[in-house]
């Protein structure tokens, strides 16, 4: 079967500001035709956006304004991980046959509606992401004795890593102490635990191998795919493991015929400072159960492995975007091209984007 790769991709600055998501979208594609060599708009077959906007008829607005006229052109929605959804949709038609090239864009406004499943009553009152992330935590710590240093270690060190990303949301150097002293939100969240909701777009160019080499002397292979849905409401699932990542991870492991252990580099979908803490230990990046001492040696090494751009904590979280620029980021880093952020010797990366407390995720593997 034909190989699929990243070709090229773009990205605007993560920010606070309430851009038209229209605006986002044509910003983050022309960065990407602007860096793709030899893209011209008839060569592109297909336009996937992924936003949880309620604007309609995206994909043919975005295609007009970059003056495409794609055969395959809709909009996909799935919480947090509508990016890596929307990628593994552009995967599938290119290894069916229906199309060589594909343009990803995602995006998302600050403030979107995608942040509330209005649909899961069984959050109550208790509706907005906070509330869950409040819950993993308190049931994490519980179980694993976890303290609150070990939490804002995440958060420190996320912090640190997004300095160096010239897209972040936060350029701010945050301090364990500082963490700890942030405003409180909830009895086990402060607000330094939390990604930023923010406005931000994202896009990545994936072709067949039967053309790639146009665009691309590095082509960077998706070599693995996993994906897992449990539920919708979260109630349904167990507080102290992401148990749809264990699937999708075992099924990407297995597809790209690798173990954990050849992961170089790795884009973890850390919501909440816990969320990165349980995604190592289920992803099996980490010895059983060891989650906070593998991050804890990463902070004091300084050692970039998980999340280098600063994750969502350090860099934001425009929901449709993210995924995106999680590949994107494995992809530099796969390419070193990574300036400052460029970890060495690295061959093999992961993409971890999950939804709704987990109750959905998706795991992408990629290789040089």
């Amino acid at each position: 079967m034909k190989k699929i790769g990243v070709a090229g991709y773009g990205s605007t600055k993560f920010s606070k500001h309430e851009t038209p998501i229209e605006e986002l979208l044509v910003e983050s594609t022309k960065q990407l035709f602007e860096t793709t060599p030899n893209l011209s708009q008839d060569l592109i077959d297909g336009v996937l956006v992924s936003t949880n906007d309620n604007s309609k008829y995206l994909a043919a607005i975005l295609s007009e304004m970059n003056g495409i006229k794609p055969k395959i052109s809709h909009t996909i929605e799935h919480l947090c991980s509508s990016g890596t959804n929307a990628v593994i949709s552009a995967f599938s038609y290119i290894r069916s046959g229906l199309a060589d090239v594909i343009l990803v864009t995602g995006g998302d406004v600050i403030g979107n509606p995608g942040q509330v499943l209005e649909w899961d009553n069984s959050r109550g009152q208790f509706n907005h992401p906070i509330y869950w992330g409040s819950m993993f935590t308190k049931a994490y710590k519980r179980k694993f004795n976890t303290t609150e240093e070990e939490l804002a270690i995440v958060s420190a060190k996320n912090h640190r890593q997004a300095i160096d990303n010239p897209n972040s949301y936060s350029h701010e150097p945050y301090t364990i102490s500082q963490i700890l002293n942030s405003k409180i939100i909830t009895d086990d969240l402060r607000m330094l635990d939390c990604s930023y909701p923010c406005s931000g777009g994202s896009s990545i160019l994936l072709a067949s191998e039967d053309v790639i080499k146009k665009f691309t002397d590095t082509p960077i292979w998706i070599s693995g795919i996993g994906q897992k849905t449990n539920s919708a409401s979260f109630t349904k699932n167990d507080l102290t493991m992401l148990s749809s990542t264990v699937y999708a991870s075992n099924d990407a492991y297995k597809m790209s015929n690798i173990t954990p252990s050849q992961i170089d580099v790795a884009e973890i979908h850390d919501a909440f400072s816990v969320c990165e803490l349980m995604a190592v230990n289920d992803l099996g990046l980490s010895d059983k159960d060891s989650a906070t001492e593998f991050v804890r040696n990463l902070f004091n090494t300084e050692n970039r492995k998980i999340n280098p751009r600063g994750g969502l904590i350090g860099a934001g979280h425009p929901l449709g975007a993210t995924g995106i620029s999680q590949i994107i980021e494995v992809t530099q880093q796969l390419q070193n091209c990574a300036q400052k952020r460029q970890i060495d010797n690295t061959q093999k990366g992961l993409v971890h984007n999950m939804s709704a407390a987990a109750t959905s995720s998706t795991v992408l593997i990629l290789e040089s």
